[in-house]
């Protein structure tokens, strides 16, 4: 698909003088210079500054991702093909997630956006320790069940809070460096998110969660989704508005 979609990209083809001025010689460097100058400049303003320290902390919260990992597969068994059903299962999710947003939350303001789904995903991600210490089995569920329908209901609930931070660090770009600093706040944003990950790691090592061991695995879920609450207070870091606040103005004017 990918392949058949780039067939009908317009591109312009350089001489070969007009390619080697684009990537050889001092205007080359003095370009980048300024580049990296306009881009610090527009990062550290308060209006894209605050927002990003905020995607970044939102971003940094602990997981016991891989801690769960190794629970399902060492410990309930599940195989390959499962977990392939269980990945389809949540693209599937991730689109729908990509849908609520688009219709139902694009016009509601991006901090409660924020507190909604941050509490709400809190919550639902309490029930991964119901899978651990087996209960959903007492009400009949069986664990592949159990893991496929929490998957989907996160996923859905966990795209749908993600959106606004694509819809955010398209807003904060200044025309002329789109692409540059939304490439750069999605970087910020992936290093809160292995930020994340490092420090769910230290967190499993305190607990003694091994790819034996799991009888702390059930707090260790607590302490990591009551983490991601953490970053609430600092709602006021964001920009009071909503999604679609552009194309209301645009059509206002």
């Amino acid at each position: 698909m990918t392949s058949a979609v780039a067939v009908l990209v317009n591109e312009h083809r350089l001489t070969p003088g007009e390619h080697a001025m684009s990537v050889s010689g001092s205007g080359f460097i003095e370009s980048s210079i300024q580049h990296i100058k306009q881009l610090w400049t527009s990062v550290k303003q308060p209006n894209i500054f605050l927002p990003t320290l905020f995607i970044f902390l939102w971003q940094a919260t602990p997981h016991s991702e891989s801690a769960m990992f190794f629970f399902i597969t060492n410990k309930l068994g599940f195989t390959p093909g499962f977990l392939g059903r269980v990945k389809l299962v949540t693209s599937i999710a991730s689109l729908l997630g990509v849908g609520i947003y688009n219709y139902f939350l694009k016009a509601v303001h991006l901090r409660k956006i924020f507190l909604v789904t941050t509490i709400i995903g809190s919550a639902l991600g309490m029930t991964q320790v119901l899978l651990v210490t087996g209960l959903n089995r007492q009400f009949g569920v069986s664990d592949e069940w159990f893991s496929i329908g929490d998957s989907l209901i996160i996923t859905v609930l966990g795209q749908a809070a993600f959106m606004p931070v694509l819809v955010l660090a398209a807003k904060l770009c200044p025309p002329g460096m789109e692409a540059t600093l939304f490439a750069t706040l999605m970087s910020i944003s992936n290093a809160g998110s292995v930020t994340g990950g490092l420090v769910g790691a230290g967190l499993t090592k305190i607990f003694g969660v091994t790819r034996e061991s799991f009888g702390n695995l059930p707090l260790l879920i607590i302490v990591c989704n009551l983490s991601s609450l953490l970053p609430l207070p600092l709602l006021g870091l964001l920009p009071d508005e909503t999604g679609d606040s552009d194309n209301e103005e645009t059509k206002h004017s």
